[in-house]
This record gives C-alpha cells, sequence and structure tokens, in this order.
C-alpha cells in the first residue's frame, strides 16, 4: 500500500499533471467570462437579428397531460407541470455557445501563437549574429573573434566577408 502511495506521489508531482490542473482551473474561469460574453454581449444581437426570438424557450410540447393547457408550459416549468417537450432551442442555443466559444478560443490560440512566433524568431536573430564559422576549422566561434581559440588561425576581414 506504501508503495502504491508513493507513485501516486510521484504521479501528482509530475510537472504536467499540475499544468492540467492548473490549465482546469483557468478553464473554468475562462468558461464563465465566455459564458456571460455570450449571453450579455452576443445573444441580445441575435434576439435582434432573429425578431427578438429566445432560442432557449423554443420547444415542441410531445406529451401534454390532462389538466394541463399549452398556454401554461414554458421550457424552465415543463418537467414539473410532467409535460413532455422537445427542447430544440437549448440545443441551438448550445450549438451557437460552442460555435462562439470555439472562436474566442481560435483568436486567442492564433493571437499567442503569433507572439510566440515573433519571440521566437527574435531569439533566433539574436542568436546568429553572435557566431560565426572559423574557415580553417569549421568550428563555430565569437563574431567579434579576430583568432580561432580551437586552430590558432589569424582570421583577417578578407576571410570575415568571404564567409559572409
Amino acid at each position: 500500500m506504501k508503495k502504491f502511495f508513493g507513485e501516486f506521489k510521484e504521479f501528482i508531482m509530475r510537472g504536467n499533471v499540475m499544468d492540467l490542473a492548473v490549465g482546469v482551473i483557468i478553464g473554468g474561469a475562462f468558461q464563465n467570462i465566455v459564458n456571460s460574453f455570450i449571453n450579455d454581449l452576443i445573444m441580445p444581437f441575435i434576439g435582434l437579428l432573429t425578431g427578438g426570438i429566445n432560442f432557449t424557450e423554443q420547444f415542441l410540447i410531445l406529451k401534454l397531460p390532462e389538466g394541463v393547457e399549452a398556454s401554461q408550459v414554458t421550457a424552465a416549468n415543463a418537467a414539473d407541470l410532467g409535460v413532455s417537450i422537445w427542447a430544440y432551442g437549448s440545443f441551438i442555443t448550445a450549438v451557437i455557445n460552442f460555435l462562439i466559444m470555439a472562436f474566442v478560443i481560435f483568436l486567442l490560440v492564433k493571437t499567442i501563437n503569433k507572439i510566440s512566433e515573433k519571440t521566437r524568431k527574435k531569439k533566433e536573430e539574436e542568436e546568429e549574429a553572435t557566431t560565426k564559422e572559423c574557415p580553417y576549422c569549421c568550428t563555430e566561434i565569437d563574431i567579434k573573434a579576430t583568432r580561432c581559440p580551437h586552430c590558432t588561425s589569424q582570421l583577417t576581414d578578407e576571410e570575415e566577408t568571404q564567409q559572409e
């Protein structure tokens, strides 16, 4: 049993497990932001475009029990009244939410990739400018060197310009 808990502790302490845990927590918080963005900023405009239709309230009554009138039924109280409904509006809302969330995440990842690509290119340019190759022994040396530390050859300006 002690070995089992030791393996579990090792598993939990791995960097990727901790990264995953942080990602899940941040994802949950990000989901609240995206849901607010969708429900508070996007859906009102979609409602305007569709003539004020609230997709969540769109449903078809499949079975209406005795004593209940269709005008009494809403998507929220259907289960309490014992009414069977086909809530296609909730599905449409979920699909719209998913598409908007996927688009927001796409834009976020695209922006992060663009920033990391610029950083990578800048780093590569800095690395390229700090070294050169000795024309005699073909080892990498500092760009400011006038003599190769490996083969002790004297480097002239003429050789350096040929190398470039």
